[in-house]
């Protein structure tokens, strides 16, 4: 993954335009949720993107939990500003932040490392639709609203054992979607695996609004319609 490709430095801030977020969401992160598409109304960064660039510019430590307040537009210049304990924050001009980043233990700046993280991190992380939201919803029995599907990134924790490692490969190790009302709450655990070794462990957190009893019809177009999405977008790339 170059990473440059998909941000630009603008009087030292970065900034991201529809095409590089969606380009992301998609081909990196294999995400089709619609609010990563360029024309979306409701148009937003993917978390993965900004968590990319804030690894690769803050470098990685042992222990890390990323919060994400607020979602994202295109060209909107951001900052990453360090605050008590080295913890890190991103906001725009007016200092309104859209993600805070605890942290401890070594940290280590390598941007060629943290892309080899960032990228296997965040393919791991576009496989929650279909393969691991659509056995979940079934077994709660409620489902996303497939006319207005949204699935909003909460928090992720990533701890490491150790910072001696070049290119750790990403496994889910449990899921599970708790569902209050409307609301549902999906929390994802995962490991960090290097030459069969385990050396580190994560969990991600994301929020599912207006849920509804589960259909097995609706739920089966929703897959169709981000199967034909996906292959559409891929057939229309340039060879």
């Amino acid at each position: 993954m170059q990473l440059t490709n998909y941000y630009n430095l603008e009087n030292g801030q970065f900034v991201f335009t529809r095409r590089q977020a969606s380009h992301f969401a998609k081909l990196v992160a294999g995400d089709f949720n619609p609010i990563h598409d360029e024309e979306s109304k409701r148009f937003c960064v993917p978390g993965d993107l900004l968590f990319s660039v804030l690894l690769a510019k803050a470098g990685i430590s042992q222990n890390m939990h990323i919060s994400f307040a607020g979602m994202i537009s295109d060209n909107l210049g951001l900052e990453i500003k360090e605050g008590d304990c080295g913890n890190l924050s991103v906001v725009d001009c007016n200092d309104k932040c859209y993600l805070t980043m605890a942290r401890s233990g070594e940290n280590i700046k390598n941007e060629v490392l943290a892309a080899k993280v960032a990228e296997n991190y965040v393919k791991f992380s576009g496989m929650n639709f279909p393969h691991i939201m659509v056995p979940l919803m079934e077994e709660s029995g409620m489902m996303i609203n497939p006319d207005r599907p949204l699935v909003i990134y909460e928090s992720m924790e990533l701890s490491f054992h150790h910072l001696d490692f070049q290119s750790p490969t990403v496994e889910l190790t449990d899921s599970r979607m708790d569902v209050a009302g409307k609301r549902g709450t999906v929390t994802l655990s995962f490991c960090f695996k290097e030459n069969g070794e385990v050396i580190g462990e994560g969990r991600k957190k994301m929020v599912c609004s207006g849920l509804k009893a589960f259909e097995t019809e609706a739920v089966e177009g929703l897959v169709e319609k981000f199967n034909s999405r996906k292959s559409e977008f891929l057939s229309a790339l340039p060879a």
